[in-house]
Order: structure tokens, then C-alpha cells, then sequence
């Protein structure tokens, strides 16, 4: 039987970049010099740290533009509040993989109340839809692509 998998998931390579690029970027730019300002890539999240709360802002529009560049989605950012002392100021942002439970919930839910001739089930981080063509498939990630999930969502390891 035909299937496929809806992922999210981001490509860990081009984020080091994208946070490479933006360290290069604040280390020349006038506005940021002789400002202690950071990116740094560890656990699955972007540290940002700065002297003050708008260069917080600034760096975020740095990276921002960094991973457009680099064709990361921005739905797989979940920019958390900043963290400001006296003369310090940091800021996580959280990089979202996996189709977590709530959502994959709702896809299927989405993909029933369509009445497609498919099945989907949840699995693990992923769903799986099946059908007994691919037309039907096809329609079920029109259908899927139609709505906003708040989280990048991918096809893959279609089977026919």
C-alpha cells in the first residue's frame, strides 16, 4: 500500500551555519563594536547573549535573516523571553523537531474529518498516512499543506 510520513524536522547542519554567519555578522557591524555580543548553537537551541535587551532584538533579526538564507523554516523557532540583569542580557531560542503529540493529534483528526480514503496513525515523533492510491495521498498533503500547524511540516519516505 502506498504511504508516506509527515515530519518536522530542521537540517542541524545549515542552523551552525546560519549562527556562524550572525557571529561574523555582530563582530563587524559598527552598531555592535565594542559589544560583548554572542550566538552559540548547543542542545538543540540558540544562546543570545548582549549587554542590553534591544541588542537582543537586533541579534534576533540577524539570525533570523541568516536562516532565511540558509532555508530554515521560522516555524521551528520558539523564541523564548529574554533574561535581563544589570549589565547582561540573554535570550533562548528553542529549535522545535518532531510532530509532538498535540498536533499529531489534530492531523489525524484533520485527515479523518476529510473522509480521504486514507489511514493515518501516530508514530512516535511522525505520522504515518496510508492509502490504497496515490491520488488519495496526494490530496491528504494538499489538505495538510492548506493549514497552519505552527510547526514546519515535511512528506517523506513516500512508498507507492
Amino acid at each position: 500500500m502506498p504511504s508516506f510520513d509527515i515530519v518536522s524536522e530542521i537540517d542541524l547542519q545549515e542552523v551552525r551555519n546560519a549562527v556562524d554567519q550572525a557571529n561574523r555578522e555582530t563582530s563587524t557591524r559598527f552598531d555592535f563594536k565594542g559589544v560583548k555580543a554572542t550566538f552559540e548553537l548547543a542542545d538543540g537551541k540558540v544562546l543570545m547573549a548582549a549587554e542590553q535587551e534591544f541588542q537582543l532584538q537586533q541579534m534576533m533579526d540577524i539570525l533570523r535573516q541568516k536562516l532565511v538564507k540558509r532555508a530554515v523554516d521560522l516555524k521551528a523557532l520558539d523564541v523564548q523571553e529574554p533574561a535581563i540583569t544589570l549589565n547582561a542580557a540573554r535570550q533562548e531560542v528553542l529549535l522545535k523537531e518532531g510532530v509532538d503529540s498535540d498536533t499529531a493529534k489534530s492531523m489525524v483528526k484533520r485527515i479523518k474529518g476529510s473522509k480521504l480514503k486514507v489511514q493515518s496513525q501516530i508514530q512516535g515523533d511522525q505520522v504515518r498516512v496510508t492509502g490504497k492510491n496515490r491520488d488519495d495521498l496526494q490530496e491528504a498533503m494538499a489538505l495538510l499543506r492548506g493549514e497552519d500547524w505552527g510547526l514546519p511540516i515535511k512528506f517523506s519516505n513516500f512508498r507507492d
